[in-house]
């Protein structure tokens, strides 16, 4: 049963457009090549989240690598060094193409092509319709008056959804985070951090959920501002005298939204010193599962790739997983992200080629 799911997907890819169900034809491996997926790389994570990739080829954005040749995005990554893929999940999501979709379905569609690529697979769920982050934690529609027993069920069951129809489709996430970007909480009032003991309630719901479906998956809390040593050392000793449950310390760092320091050379030390401190503290693995610098900056974008994943290989112990880049191929064209590693081209800026540096 799997493989004729996977067969399929590699002539068709499920794409939600304006409520509808559609296909869009990819340059996937052929089906009559390709009899098993290939096997997932290991060690550390050379990642992206390519998360907007199904509405963009629905759209009719065409992917070019450096030969001027229309390719399947996930070959450029590939060959960009790319060896693991992110996904957000939205609850119930619009048909927006810049802020809805990420459907469970949409989800497991792009989670099965990744597999086929030979990708390892980050779920992010953000527990909202669309985006989640410090700015705002807004509930789903369908959980709104819910008391807060309900809303511990809701967690848990949404979050046991997602990954059974993983299961069912064959792919098992190596990495889930429960939440995005949650230095003040996530599914405001409730889970919020003037409630700490109902934050960690909500998030151990997700980490018991994730758990019961795949015991090897790691479970990954992520704040923001990887670099804000003061801000981690608050949100994780106040998470652990709580009781949380989880395997990974997820850190964001954007240099360009630093407030006095858009340049990375003022604060990659401290990203380094905290994840340190951080794996010390705690005996957890850390990942940067978060990164991005101006596509326009191409040249300086790759430097700062490079030094944060040196930053993190450099963790004692190993502990150092990986670094994601948050949206390499959105190109500004189609998303109007200023934070891509896209050009105007179609093609990968420099700044792509940072992760086939070991």
């Amino acid at each position: 049963m799997i493989l004729t799911v996977r067969l399929f997907l590699s002539s068709c890819v499920v794409v939600f457009l304006n409520g509808a169900l559609g296909c869009a034809t990819q340059n996937m491996p052929s089906a009559t090549t390709v009899t098993t997926p290939t096997m997932p790389a290991t060690g550390f994570a050379k990642g992206a989240d390519i998360s907007w990739l199904l509405q963009m080829e629905a759209s009719g954005y065409k992917f070019y690598n450096a030969s001027n040749q229309a390719q399947d995005c996930f070959q450029i990554l590939k060959d960009n060094g790319i060896n693991s893929i992110r996904l957000r999940a939205f609850v119930n999501p619009s048909n927006d193409p810049i802020d809805g979709h990420c459907s469970t379905a949409e989800t497991v569609a792009m989670a099965l092509r990744a597999k086929q690529w030979g990708m390892r697979v980050m779920i992010d769920l953000h527990y909202s319709d669309s985006w989640a982050d410090p700015s705002k934690q807004v509930k789903p529609a369908a959980w709104q008056g819910h008391d807060f027993a309900t809303l511990q069920t809701d967690v848990y069951d949404y979050t046991r959804q997602v990954m059974n129809a993983l299961k069912t489709a064959g792919v098992t996430p190596e990495w889930v985070q429960v939440g995005n970007e949650t230095p003040g909480g996530f599914l405001y009032p409730e889970g919020s951090t003037a409630n700490w003991p109902q934050l960690v309630q909500l998030m151990n719901k997700g980490y018991e959920a994730i758990k019961s479906v795949s015991s090897q998956s790691k479970v990954i809390l992520h704040v923001d501002q990887g670099n804000n040593r003061e801000r981690f050392r608050y949100w994780f000793s106040t998470a652990t005298t709580n009781g949380a449950k989880y395997d990974v310390i997820g850190l964001s760092y954007y240099p360009y939204w630093l407030k006095g320091s858009p340049d990375y050379t003022l604060s990659i030390n401290d990203l380094g010193a905290n994840m340190n401190e951080m794996a010390a503290t705690y005996g957890k693995e850390v990942m940067v599962v978060e990164v991005g610098g101006e596509d326009t900056k191409a040249q300086n974008t790759y430097d700062m790739l490079v030094a944060v994943q040196r930053s993190t290989r450099a963790v004692p112990g190993n502990k150092g997983l990986g670094v994601f880049y948050w949206e390499p191929e959105g190109a500004r064209s189609w998303s109007k992200y200023a934070l891509s590693a896209w050009g105007n081209d179609g093609k990968p800026t420099k700044a792509l080629s940072a992760f086939l540096v070991e």
